[in-house]
């Protein structure tokens, strides 16, 4: 083993060092000090070119970074190969068009074969059986329908004066376009992202209907306030929910209307439930967002990531998602020296927790069997984290390893929300359906660069409310915001959401 510069100057007897010259003992001492600085530098940049490695080596499968994002050539993990044929297999019951309920058709055409295709002879028209039905489906032409109001004066022969018919404010004042025209506008602009001037080109390729961009935005608008109770009452009815799943991303709001100054960060927050998503856009992504989106007095439980935003909620009633947990670990693995092996060690746990949790949901194991079999697991990952947070690390450093430490130490503060999907019915150990509901709004992000107001963000968190909630219930959007539109503008109760 080499000797250190210390160690070699020490092996020298000071008669010895009595002999050099003063020039040549200066010169040592200084290209001592160089050698010193030279290894620390060396050490740093080989900190640097491991976290730059780290950073470039980032894929869906190690960070949450997006798919969208993978480097070229990235093959995520997949399942092995089963040596069975691609698509659907032996004894697989199929997938066939759904036919429409006779009755629910415009025209039924019957046909009945004249000649046997046997014998030749002449068949009569006694049904043998079940007839075969085919169905073919058509769109007739789609053409706008335009009422003419005409207003006609009449002068008073007493006084002289000019008089309109009475209604003539309150209709004016309803707009030039109906509800369904308008709740046309809100569903191209939100199930279907589309631009201003795309949505232009589509109500007059598709309807005839021209109408300009500034109409566009006054009927979203208007869409926007006719669901604003609805989605009020949704968000009320999650806060009251037992089990909530709940997510954030990035989302900029622009200062075009004066209300965000300053530039601050935009943040869509979800929370789902099975039957209720509801979307925020606030510009914060502190602890008071979390608590405006799930209520300060929200007594459920919580599934999430590690978001600190979260931490204000008893640990006891939360549950990490294990698939982030996957992704930290998945990188902690591919990290070099000890952090390896830990990072190793966490998978083979994760991997056995996946496989009982999917024999208890394939009722293989009873709630009380996934229990007593996952304790072991529990006492392993424990005993892991506690190993790597007592390794000896400066806590601002910034190396690999310490990171390594530094997650294993917040894990352990969070330990006891690993594992409460394992007692409590209906949570679930990843937030997979947060996840979900959130992929269609980041799309719109993609396209539409964010939001240039406040109001711009309302309607974006409003119709994504609308939407994602009447997909879960099987319910029609469009029928729903038409008659929102509708009731807003004959002064009844807007539809509801919340499943009644």
């Amino acid at each position: 083993m080499e000797k250190t510069v210390p160690e070699l100057m020490a092996a020298i007897s000071p008669a010895e060092w009595a002999q050099v010259p003063d020039s040549v003992l200066e010169l040592i001492y200084e290209l001592v000090r160089r050698m010193d600085r030279v290894e620390q530098e060396i050490a740093e940049l080989r900190t640097e070119n491991e976290l730059l490695k780290e950073q470039l080596a980032r894929t869906s499968a190690n960070s949450s970074q997006p798919p969208s994002k993978n480097p070229q050539g990235f093959k995520p993990n997949r399942k092995e190969p089963t040596g069975k044929k691609r698509g659907g297999q032996l004894g697989h019951s199929g997938h066939e068009r759904k036919l429409y309920p006779t009755q629910m058709c415009q025209e039924v055409i019957n046909h009945y074969p004249q000649q046997c295709s046997g014998c030749g002879g002449i068949l009569g028209i006694e049904n043998s059986g079940q007839a075969y039905r085919h169905q073919v489906v058509e769109v007739p032409p789609v053409q706008r329908l335009v009422i003419e109001h005409q207003f006609h004066p009449i002068t008073c022969t007493c006084c002289g004066k000019e008089n309109q018919a009475p209604e003539m404010t309150e209709i004016i004042g309803l707009g030039g376009y109906g509800p369904r025209t308008a709740a046309y506008v809100g569903l191209f602009s939100s199930e279907y992202r589309q631009s201003y001037r795309q949505i232009r080109a589509l109500m007059q390729a598709v309807f005839g209907i021209e109408m300009s961009v500034g109409t566009i935005n006054r009927l979203r608008t208007e869409v926007s306030e006719a669901v604003s109770d609805a989605v009020t009452e949704a968000q009320h009815y999650i806060q009251q929910q037992p089990t909530v799943g709940v997510d954030e991303t990035g989302f900029q709001q622009r200062n075009g209307d004066g209300q965000n100054a300053t530039k601050t960060s935009g943040w869509l927050w979800v929370a789902v439930t099975p039957l209720i998503q509801s979307f925020q856009v606030i510009l914060s992504r502190a602890s008071s967002a979390a608590q405006t989106v799930l209520g300060e007095t929200f007594s459920g439980s919580l599934t999430s990531d590690r978001c600190p935003a979260y931490n204000w909620v008893d640990v006891h009633r939360r549950q990490l998602c294990w698939a982030h947990l996957k992704r930290d670990f998945i990188q902690i693995s591919e990290r070099v020296g000890a952090s390896a092996q830990i990072g190793k060690s966490l998978l083979e746990q994760e991997k056995e927790l996946f496989n009982l949790w999917h024999k208890f949901r394939n009722d293989q194991l009873t709630r009380s069997e996934l229990k007593e079999r996952v304790e072991p697991i529990k006492t392993k990952v424990l005993s892991i984290l506690l190993e790597a947070s007592q390794l000896d690390i400066d806590e601002r450093e910034k190396t690999p390893l310490a990171k390594t430490v530094r997650t294993c130490r917040n894990l352990l503060k969070l330990e006891v929300a690993l594992w409460l999907f394992i007692s409590s019915d209906g949570v679930e150990p990843t937030n997979n359906a947060a996840e979900r509901a959130i992929r269609p709004a980041v799309i719109w992000r993609r396209t539409s660069f964010g939001s240039d107001s406040a109001a711009g963000s309302l309607f974006v968190a409003r119709l994504l409310t609308v939407v994602s909630s009447l997909k879960l219930q099987d319910r029609n959007i469009l029928e729903f915001l038409t008659e929102s539109v509708l009731s807003t503008r004959s002064g009844r109760i807007p539809p509801s959401l919340v499943p009644r």
